[in-house]
């Protein structure tokens, strides 16, 4: 391991015990010379998918950032190992308090496997960074509204992270930097090795296919049933034909829906609905996956049934972000928790839950 990525993980605040753990893991990890110049070969290499142009600007906007096949290559340009996290302990499929009953059903994992985990995610770069990041809106009113103030943080592989505040507390704001559909005023965005400040616009769509989208208001295709909405995300990205069939069925049957296929959205659920929209956003295998209040329009016993999947989905070594105000959800899955405030990062938790601020809705959004 590198001595800055050492040095990172002091910074973080970590303790003797967790460093010496990684220390320990450094050695076994450690690449030969070869192996690391191969590696630094590789770096940058970008896939040709075609663009999103192919597609009409009407439907385009209707699936807003649905996504993509994830790159290959993670933000080194290393393969990653296909059974990185196959000998990680189990985690419950909500992360859940050990109070509710469905978790109790579900297999509990010991803090030793709790801190393994965390040691092998700060031993990988991290996927997502923003580095002093402020965003200011202009306001005829009241000259520049800040929304996000020299805002720093990493995300490693492997996490599931919520992202909370009240509203203007600049949530949405840093999801939207996250998907490339605003800039920042001043600062860096890493999302996946990329700078986002530096990314050509022609390169957008291709950067959106490498992370997974789901939003509050499902942005489903009215006039196509589950199965074809979700083999949809795999068209744009030129899928083998052969290929779909096999994959949007495997994905359906992870959201229990196969049933549903042929069902059109206005026949489904609030909740199901969702679940359509997040086949959609996995069915390209993403590496990220962010989420922007995926339980807000449904009742709590869904909201649940969401957070189950995606914590399923965490658990196989996706990264999931989730942005939200559920004070239930976020206090039931004991998950890292980023608290936002006035467009500041307020607290930084590993297992936190949500914890409320005096509002103020102009200063941020």
């Amino acid at each position: 391991m590198k001595k800055e990525e050492m040095d990172q993980a002091t910074d973080l605040g970590r303790d003797d015990d967790l460093l010496d753990e990684l220390s320990q893991l450094a050695e076994m990890l450690a690449v030969t010379d070869d192996e690391e110049e191969e590696q630094q070969e590789d770096d940058g290499r970008i896939p040709a998918w075609s663009d999103f142009s192919v597609i009409s600007s009407g439907v385009g906007e209707a699936i807003g950032g649905i996504t993509a096949r994830s790159l290959e290559e993670d933000d080194t340009g290393e393969v990653p190992e296909e059974d990185a996290y196959q000998d990680e302990p189990s985690f419950a499929p909500t992360g859940a308090t050990r109070q509710n009953s469905w978790y109790q059903e579900t297999q509990h994992y010991e803090e030793s496997g709790k801190q393994e985990r965390r040691i092998r995610q700060i031993a990988e770069d991290p996927v997502i960074v923003f580095e002093h990041v402020s965003k200011d809106y202009s306001s005829k009113n009241n000259g520049e509204t800040h929304s996000l103030r020299d805002v720093s943080m990493k995300i490693y592989p492997g996490e599931f992270v919520f992202i909370i505040g009240n509203s203007g507390a600049g949530k949405s704001t840093m999801f939207h930097l996250m998907l490339k559909e605003i800039s920042p005023t001043s600062g860096n965005i890493y999302i996946a090795g990329k700078n986002l400040v530096r990314l050509r616009r022609r390169k957008v769509a291709a950067f959106r296919r490498e992370i997974g989208v789901v939003f509050q208001d499902f942005r489903l295709l009215q006039d196509r049933n589950v199965f074809e909405n979700v083999a949809f995300a795999q068209r744009v990205i030129e899928e083998d034909p052969r290929n779909i069939d096999r994959n949007v069925r495997q994905v359906l049957e992870m959201v229990s829906l196969a049933e549903k296929e042929k069902a059109f959205p206005n026949e489904l659920s609030g909740g199901e609905q969702q679940r359509v929209a997040l086949a959609r956003a996995l069915v390209n295998r993403p590496k990220i996956l962010l989420a922007d209040e995926p339980t807000g329009n449904l009742d709590p016993n869904n909201s649940v049934e969401i957070m189950q999947m995606l914590a399923r989905i965490n658990e196989n070594g996706t990264t999931v972000v989730v942005v939200t105000h559920n004070q239930g959800i976020v206090d039931m899955m004991q998950k890292r928790v980023i608290a936002l405030d006035h467009g500041r990062i307020v607290s930084d938790e590993a297992e936190g839950g949500y914890w409320y601020h005096e509002e103020n809705p102009d200063s941020a959004v």
